[in-house]
């Protein structure tokens, strides 16, 4: 590294696509700035992952309550929204600053404010302090997108819900992703009347689509509406609620609305045009070391234009792999490991590996439990509950789908097996903690 520059490297953006690597990276002496103009975390820290899961702790309990019944001697539970709100913010707080001092305990400079290209090794944040170094991270993330249509600005985004101080009694979902069903599921549980609006007819497509239109059917059975093919055309505020204009002339009325129609590459005024960095409205392009057009720019995180999933794992996986290279630990192109994903409705729906539809197209071997009648499910009572493997031909497990509570911890036990590519002896020597889940994930039939 030169000495020309203030830095050696300089990340853009404070997220799980630069700290997770630059507190390490500046550990081992090179010099590491981080600018970051909002909380340190980004968004999944202080406005997502960390926040819904705390959101959605209330729920998972009342769930299991309600399913034990006169087990438990008690009225039945309710959720308090002020106090889980509380209990979220208590969570997240105090995490930006626990970031902080992982980076500026290691050597990284946090420098405060938002930057914009000049050169390709020169920034400038807030429009006047010049920072220079000798290569540039961008990891600037997601926002949300909005809908382009008359009223736009009465709608809300994810930010606004996981803050929101107080439960509309109606809120109208616009989507049918992640963000769609997770909070549909929280202000389900916690008493609002909600309304989903889709675009198309089909929820979650990236995931097994069975288990999904259980999750949708549950949802519609606890009093979710599901509207398909809505053509949402309008929002409109009407003496003391709000109108959405869909449909073929149709109107629904509500008290809040949630646009959950997706999140687009945060690319927002980071002067672009002044460097040789090639990219469009699905985020920038990289090679194979994550490196730009523009050879001293590099990218991490859900800002890349990449097939990689846009979530905390795998931007955190990019941030440690820069680290690497950049330490001169590596200098071999990034290989991505099996990358599970989620979504924290109630069952959850979770996978790994080699999706259900592609195992069937290349005639592998699809097998599938029904583990609501397995014992160690049955203990608090889950109704929706299954699992589907898929199995290459010398019996390797290459992909794995859950609906469950209990689903993340299925498949982070048997994510091993999929990356590691264990036998069926290998697999016949894991002998797990009994009786766990750990042990169930492994053993059941």
């Amino acid at each position: 590294m030169t000495t020309k520059f203030d830095y050696d490297v300089l990340y853009i953006g404070g997220g799980h696509g630069s700290h997770d690597g630059a507190a390490p990276l500046a550990g081992t002496g090179v010099r590491v700035g981080v600018i970051e103009s909002g909380l340190m975390g980004g968004t999944c820290t202080n406005r997502g992952c960390n926040a819904k899961i705390a959101l959605d702790e209330a729920v998972k309990l009342t769930r299991e309550s309600n399913r034990l019944g006169d087990i438990l001697n008690h009225h039945q539970m309710t959720i308090n929204w002020s106090r889980n709100m509380a209990h979220k913010q208590d969570i997240i707080d105090p995490l930006p600053a626990g970031l902080e001092q992982r980076l500026t305990s290691n050597g990284a400079t946090i420098i405060r404010g938002h930057a914009r290209f000049q050169d390709a090794h020169t920034v400038v944040v807030d429009g006047k302090q010049t920072v220079t170094a000798d290569k540039i991270v961008i990891a600037t993330g997601l926002k949300p997108h909005r809908l382009d249509i008359p009223g736009t600005d009465l709608a809300h985004d994810s930010t606004d819900f996981l803050n929101l101080q107080k439960l509309p009694a109606r809120i109208t979902i616009i989507g049918s992703g992640y963000i769609s069903m997770e909070f549909a599921t929280i202000a389900n549980a916690a008493g609002a009347k909600v309304t989903i609006l889709l675009h198309g007819d089909t929820v979650l497509r990236h995931f097994y689509q069975p288990y999904v239109k259980a999750v949708v059917e549950d949802l519609k059975q606890r009093g979710v509406t599901f509207v398909a093919n809505a053509n949402v055309q309008s929002f409109a505020k009407t003496g003391d609620h709000l109108e959405v204009a869909y449909g073929d002339h149709q109107q629904l009325a509500t008290d809040w609305i949630l646009d959950a129609t997706g999140r687009i590459p945060n690319l927002d005024d980071l002067g672009l045009e002044n460097v040789n960095v090639d990219y469009d409205r699905h985020g920038i392009q990289v090679n194979d070391h994550l490196q730009t057009t523009e050879t001293n720019i590099y990218a991490s995180g859900d800002v890349i234009k990449s097939t990689q999933p846009k979530l905390t794992p795998a931007a955190t996986f990019e941030s440690k792999y820069l680290m690497q290279l950049f330490s001169g630990e590596t200098t071999a192109a990034i290989d991505f490991p099996v990358t599970p994903s989620v979504v924290f409705t109630s069952p959850r729906i979770a996978q790994a590996g080699m999706s259900v539809d592609d195992g069937k197209q290349q005639g592998l071997t699809i097998s599938t439990n029904d583990l609501a009648h397995y014992w160690y499910y049955r203990i608090d009572k889950e109704p929706l509950a299954a699992s589907t493997q898929i199995h290459d031909q010398d019996g390797h497990l290459v992909g794995v789908t859950e609906i469950s509570d209990q689903a993340p911890e299925a498949i982070n036990t048997l994510l091993p097996a999929i990356e590691f590519k264990f036998s069926p002896a290998q697999v016949n020597r894991l002998v797990g903690l009994f009786p766990t889940l750990g042990y169930a994930a492994w053993h059941r039939a």
